[in-house]
């Protein structure tokens, strides 16, 4: 049932994902998609949350990764995307910019377990 356009409740999510709702309850207590809340907390997911999952789904049914592992890539892509706007902005405030892309980069090495 969908509430509007880009908002979709649990139900319809589960379906157009070819997932099971409570595969998508089991990835939200484990935190690799945090859906907003209706009235009566009813779970609704955006455009951007159903990507995720279909993203989680590729990793976990075609790759063969296990949770764990989505978790840590999924970490991983988070710190990359936070790294793309200050590689963007990087000319224009040089210092502040380069600062925080030194922070990121050092997250994304300890997520990965690499030595700095």
């Amino acid at each position: 049932m969908e509430l509007d356009q880009d908002l979709f409740f649990i139900s319809s999510a589960a379906r157009m994902l070819g997932m099971h709702p409570q595969t998508l309850r089991k990835y939200e207590r484990l935190g690799l998609v945090r859906p907003h809340r209706a009235a009566g907390s009813m779970r609704v997911y955006t455009r951007e949350e159903l990507d995720r999952l279909r993203m989680i789904k590729a990793l976990v049914d075609g790759a063969g990764i296990n949770l764990a592992g989505v978790q840590r890539l999924l970490s991983i892509s988070d710190v990359a995307a936070r790294i793309r706007p200050l590689v963007d902005r990087r000319t224009r405030r040089q210092a502040r910019s380069q600062a925080q892309l030194e922070r990121a980069v050092d997250e994304l090495l300890d997520l990965l377990g690499m030595d700095r």
